[in-house]
């Protein structure tokens, strides 16, 4: 009779005579609600509601108690064992049919919003994946993974790289390898802003899709100068109105253009950066001389570092320092110590007052910025030379196996404190000076400590080529993925 009323209102109805023949077939057949009553011949209807509540499968299954048992201890019971609705014998139809509505309307409403919950917490994790990238491969490889693991389906990523190339990246599945190749499919028009599109399935041949022959695509453009970010899935996975499928699509389009946009800042810093620096290295009577300078890695903000050689009447001026930060801003402060600092050795300042005026220049004109700078006036006749060093790693000088660190130094630059004088150094014939910035010398989770002891190391041995030895220095002291700039400059005076 029940399933009569069920089948004249649109339901597919299965039966089972036991609550084992209940179970079996809950095991094999997809089944949106249990209608169960409460006294079976094998086992009681609480103990298989109780039964089918704990099955494991991807949704809760709702179970109505049906029972001629009137008395509230019963209805309580019902409920308590895990019936969410309870109906007394006899039942009108119209009473089972919108008792089941009501169930099956709650529990469709229920799993949405379990869903979404899942979906939403999958694309918060994401997103944190996409902005940890580093590169766009990576970048895409993170969305397509996710993208995956939200709609536990097939999905497709196009975007235009920053050649102008189209690309796809794809995935059949969680699980499934992921491809990428130049994208195939012909890509809707898209304005600033998102637009959610319907497709045939065949318009993206690079995957197989599911077997409904249409999938949704959101597009996702955040500047009118930005190429736009498109994520496929199937249509029947998707939340109505998109909002998941929308959110992550903006992420990903947010991620890479957060990417290059820093990328590009990276190559202009760096392009400044290299401008500002000397292009040539003097020529030197009596000196051998040899410089590097190798910028952070790719992944790495652009640092300030800087280095100058400068012959004057009879001296020679050799310098290296380092702006504090790591930016496009922090290069061009470089820019402006490099050339305040060749200012004032043309006035013919010693090192001391060089450092002093340099001081006095970030304090009143660019305050809240610092940097250190080492810098030494070295007599090219005899050797001698003054050293001031305003908070910098302490140079060298290695003679004959021998290595001494100059070790006198003063605050940095950019601070209100007082400064000592110049100190007197010399480099005999045959010794070699070497200057270097903290990305030489500095590990993450290390003292600098550590490094200036291999540098000293390493310094022992100073190779013919002084072009060698500054690559050695680097090869054995300097990191392989360098996250900070390094500038070595090396003066030997000749025997």
């Amino acid at each position: 009779m029940i399933s009569g009323w069920l089948d004249g209102s649109g339901y597919a109805v299965a039966t089972a005579g036991t609550g084992t023949e209940a179970l079996l077939l809950l095991e094999s057949t997809p089944v949106d609600l249990v209608i169960v009553d409460v006294a079976l011949p094998d086992m009681t209807g609480f103990e298989l509601s109780e039964q089918v509540k704990a099955l494991p499968v991807p949704h809760a299954i709702p179970v109505i108690h049906m029972s001629n048992a009137t008395l509230p201890v019963n209805r309580t019971q019902g409920l308590a064992r895990g019936a969410d609705a309870y109906l007394v014998e006899p039942v009108e139809p119209d009473e089972m049919i919108a008792t089941v509505r009501a169930v099956l309307h709650y529990y469709r409403a229920l799993n949405n919003a379990e869903r979404l919950a899942r979906r939403l917490a999958r694309l918060a994790q994401t997103t944190r994946e996409l902005h940890t990238a580093t590169n766009l491969r990576q970048m895409l490889r993170a969305a397509v993974l996710g993208a995956t693991a939200i709609f536990e389906s097939p999905v497709a990523v196009c975007v235009e790289t920053a050649e102008g190339l189209r690309l796809s990246v794809s995935t059949e599945g969680p699980g499934a390898e992921i491809t990428f190749q130049p994208c195939p499919v012909e890509l809707f028009d898209l304005p600033v802003g998102v637009l959610v599109h319907y497709e045939p399935a065949t318009n993206w041949s690079q995957i197989a899709w599911p077997d409904d022959g249409r999938v949704r695509v959101v597009g996702a453009r955040l500047r009118p100068e930005r190429a736009p970010v498109y994520v496929a899935i199937p249509a029947q996975v998707g939340d109505p109105g998109a909002p998941v499928h929308t959110q992550l699509t903006q992420a990903i389009s947010v991620a890479i253009d957060v990417m290059r946009a820093y990328q590009e800042e990276h190559r202009l810093a760096l392009t400044l950066q290299r401008s500002l620096l000397p292009t040539h290295l003097p020529t030197i009577d009596g000196y051998d001389v040899a410089v590097r300078y190798v910028p952070a890695s790719e992944q790495a903000e652009i640092g300030g570092d800087f280095y100058e050689l400068s012959p004057l009447d009879g001296t020679l001026a050799v310098a290296v320092g380092d702006v504090a930060g790591h930016s496009l801003h922090a290069a061009t402060v470089m820019a402006e110590l490099r050339h305040a600092t060749r200012a004032y050795l043309a006035e013919g300042h010693p090192p001391s007052a060089v450092l002093d005026r340099l001081n006095q220049l970030l304090v009143r004109l660019i305050p809240g910025e610092m940097a250190t700078l080492c810098l030494l006036l070295i007599d090219r006749a005899t050797g001698a030379g003054l050293l001031a060093n305003a908070g910098h790693p302490p140079p060298l000088v290695s003679v004959d196996g021998k290595v001494e660190f100059l070790t006198e130094r003063s605050a940095l630059l950019g601070l209100r404190a007082e400064r000592g004088p110049d100190v007197e150094m010399a480099i005999p014939h045959g010794g070699t000076l070497v200057l270097y910035t903290d990305g030489l010398v500095e590990r993450r989770g290390e003292h600098i400590d550590v490094g200036i002891s291999a540098l000293a190391r390493a310094a022992e041995h100073v190779e013919t080529d002084l072009d060698e030895f500054c690559d050695r220095l680097l090869a054995e002291v300097g990191p392989e993925h360098p996250d900070d700039d390094i500038a070595i400059v090396a003066l030997r005076r000749r025997t």
